[in-house]
């Protein structure tokens, strides 16, 4: 299927379906060298995976990796690295009752307007089981950006209905913040503010009981990037990481720095002002060359300034309710669906490590494009 491939220099491509027999990434363009085992692998994707918690979907996924290509005595060879994650948990017979129903919200009628053709188990393709593939190929991106110029990056539940969590600084917050609270117990919401997770949590809950689901804001913060990454004209960075976020399922909208809220703003309201970086160390510049905010969140021109990148990027509730929902049949027969299955009430808790991904690629790729073109 064409499109199932992502960027130049470090180049990934998927394939597998929610119900098949796994999902498998290739990564093209590694440099060798760089320390990768399954243990590596499996810390996000523990992150990722469902039956993680109890406000989560149930599917009970061990998603353990399997490194068949491109690693020898623990570090990458240079040469493609393939990875497979199997699926060991699929309910398939869930989805028999619907076979020929649209699922309101989800790519069932667009996948037949395409093709002609289906596969009904969970969405198939268009499913975000897809994505135990891309936050595998996110942990080797992430070893590429530490390596090559100590770059972070740390995805965090920013929002869910109308629950916001106050975050002062989110070039601050670190993983710890995100995967545990205060008292040392899990964070299974997976926001940095103890006071709003414990509400967003309760949130969830109330919903799952209601059969229905709730949407929100995902924050992603990369640290440690240099000035200089990105292609004029249409490669952009913040081009690229708005096409690799809005390729994840569910995510609805992307915004950078201060985003939509420039739209009330007067330019001199919204412009950074620049100065020496040793005068505003709080600003967790990069070069010698800061701005006093980072209101343009770390891009200029489509070009990372050296301050960090903040990112935002809404994601819907889930579509798959137990609910009744009117829809039609294949045969254009109007009827109503009710799904079944093992489904979140709300996305956003496995949400950070899939988008930390992609962002991590984007990252990487442009780094290594930016060195092929610096002066020999």
């Amino acid at each position: 299927m064409p499109g199932s491939s992502f960027g130049q220099a470090l180049r990934i491509t998927t394939a597998g379906e929610s119900h098949g027999p796994g999902n498998i990434v290739i990564i093209d363009g590694c440099p060798p060298g760089v320390p990768l085992g399954e243990a590596d692998l499996e810390r996000d994707l523990e992150r990722r995976r469902p039956g993680q918690s109890h406000i989560v979907t149930q599917r009970d996924e061990a998603d353990r990796p399997e490194i068949l290509a491109g690693v020898f005595e623990g570090r990458t060879t240079g040469t493609s690295i393939a990875i497979l994650v199997r699926n060991t948990d699929q309910k398939s017979r869930d989805y028999d009752d619907i076979k020929e129903k649209y699922r309101p919200g989800h790519a069932d009628y667009t996948y037949d307007a395409k093709y002609g053709f289906r596969d009904y188990r969970g969405g198939g393709r268009s499913s975000a089981r897809e994505t135990t593939a891309r936050v595998a190929a996110g942990v080797v991106a992430k070893k590429i950006i530490d390596a090559s110029f100590g770059g972070r990056v740390v995805a965090y539940v920013k929002q869910i209905g109308d629950v916001v969590a106050s975050v002062d600084d989110p070039a601050r917050v670190t993983l710890a913040d995100v995967e545990t609270l205060p008292d040392g117990s899990p964070n299974i919401v997976r926001c940095p503010d103890p006071r709003a997770a414990a509400e967003m949590v309760a949130l969830i809950e109330r919903l799952r009981k209601e059969q229905d689901s709730i949407g929100g804001v995902s924050e992603i913060v990369a640290t440690g990037v240099p000035a200089g990454l990105g292609e004029p004209v249409f490669d952009k960075l913040k081009a690229d990481l708005a096409k690799a976020l809005f390729s994840l399922p569910a995510v609805l909208g992307v915004e950078y720095g201060v985003g939509f809220a420039a739209a009330r703003m007067r330019g001199s309201e919204n412009n950074d002002s620049f100065t020496r970086a040793s005068l505003v160390p709080e600003a967790h510049a990069t070069g010698a060359v800061a701005t006093r905010t980072n209101r343009h969140g770390g891009m200029l021109g489509g070009i990372s300034s050296g301050m960090p990148i903040v990112l935002r990027a809404v994601v819907k509730p889930t579509s798959s309710l137990p609910l009744p929902q009117e829809t039609v049949t294949r045969a254009l027969e109007p009827t109503t669906i009710r799904t079944k299955g093992r489904h979140d009430p709300c996305l956003l808790p496995r949400f950070p490590p899939m988008a930390e991904a992609m962002v991590a690629i984007v990252l990487a790729d442009h780094y290594l494009r930016h060195r092929a073109q610096m002066p020999i």
